[in-house]
């Protein structure tokens, strides 16, 4: 569906800007039902557009580098004033957004670990059971990386397409995959938890997996308070920390670095483990910390100063040496979008 090109004029109307992909959807519906619960008077109508990253289906995105591949369309029309609100994947938002854009809330986040899903011709059911010379489908620079240090003797294979189209390549007869590795919250969220085999503890899921990242325009105060009922603190305080790491280590969606972060309510402490590892899988940074949050202080703050402090801890300890490596690795060129026009 196009953008509607009638800038927002009114205060009961909300328009919130989302992807065209069958998750991505999902997605954005329940953020309206949540806005709708909380604000009943409120009419609220769903715009779609397909991003770059939707429209690129035949190069890796690990060779594009981290260039907003799935949101800067979205951003286009929300600063044109044609949408209010974004609903993002956290895990495809670049840590620094346009100065004149905020990340205004973060929703509770569904279950972030990466998931095996087997081919069904296969009756393996873990990653250790698999065979050498095994073939795993992932898009996931950060996914291969931190698997072929754990399972060296499996080969992996790019592959693009949205989860149901991976699924179908998948589950073809000549099929040259033998299992995919995709997110948990997104077969979850397509009702496809029945298709996973293993949902795996031993990789470090990547920065803000799980969770929805609602942006709009940073002076747009009427739909900054719409925005905050959305928030979660739990999923907010861990995704800050994992995405200050990753801003700090000036990493994206493409680079493998993984961070796990965690709120435990009755001991108000903030934790969060990360882990850097070379495309071959050959080298690897890791590195913990936590802190007791101060509720009477500014809780953002202290989140994102717990993920400089893993950062600084990482750098220290080399992980630069590994990014480095893969930045000198030139990027091919990403189109730009066209702007909404009036």
């Amino acid at each position: 569906m196009p953008v509607n090109t009638t800038p927002s004029p009114t205060a009961e109307l909300l328009r919130v800007g989302s992807r065209d992909s069958k998750l991505a959807l999902i997605q954005t519906e329940l953020v309206v039902a949540a806005i709708r619960q909380a604000h009943p008077t409120l009419r609220v109508e769903i715009e779609t557009m397909k991003t770059i990253g939707d429209k690129i289906q035949d190069v890796a995105l690990s060779k594009f580098g981290d260039k907003g591949l799935f949101t800067k369309e979205l951003e286009v029309a929300l600063e044109a004033g044609f949408i209010d609100l974004v609903v993002h994947s956290l895990k495809d938002m670049p840590t620094t957004l346009p100065d004149n854009m905020t990340l205004a809330a973060i929703t509770e986040r569904e279950d972030p670990r990466d998931a095996l899903i087997m081919a069904p011709r296969h009756s393996y059911r873990t990653l250790e059971e698999m065979p050498s010379g095994s073939v795993i489908g992932t898009g996931s620079v950060r996914r291969v990386a931190q698997l072929r240090r754990l399972y060296p003797t499996l080969t992996f294979m790019d592959i693009r397409g949205n989860l149901n189209t991976r699924l179908a390549k998948l589950d073809a007869e000549d099929s040259p995959f033998d299992a995919l590795i995709l997110a948990v919250a997104g077969m979850t969220r397509l009702g496809l938890e029945s298709r996973i085999t293993q949902r795996i503890d031993s990789v470090l899921h990547a920065v803000g997996q799980g969770a929805l990242g609602i942006e709009i325009r940073s002076d747009d105060q009427r739909t900054g308070l719409i925005a905050a009922s959305l928030n979660h603190r739990a999923t907010r305080l861990a995704c800050l920390a994992e995405r200050e790491l990753m801003r700090v280590l000036e990493g994206g969606c493409s680079v493998p670095i993984g961070a796990v972060a965690q709120w435990d309510d009755s001991a108000k402490r903030l934790s969060m483990q990360a882990i850097v590892v070379s495309p071959d899988g050959e080298q690897a940074v890791e590195a913990s910390s936590e802190i007791i949050v101060d509720l009477e202080q500014d809780e953002d703050a202290q989140a994102r100063a717990l993920g400089n402090t893993v950062a600084a801890t990482m750098r220290e300890r080399g992980a630069e040496r590994i990014l480095q490596a893969i930045e000198r690795t030139p990027a091919a060129p990403v189109p730009v979008p066209v702007p909404v026009s009036g």
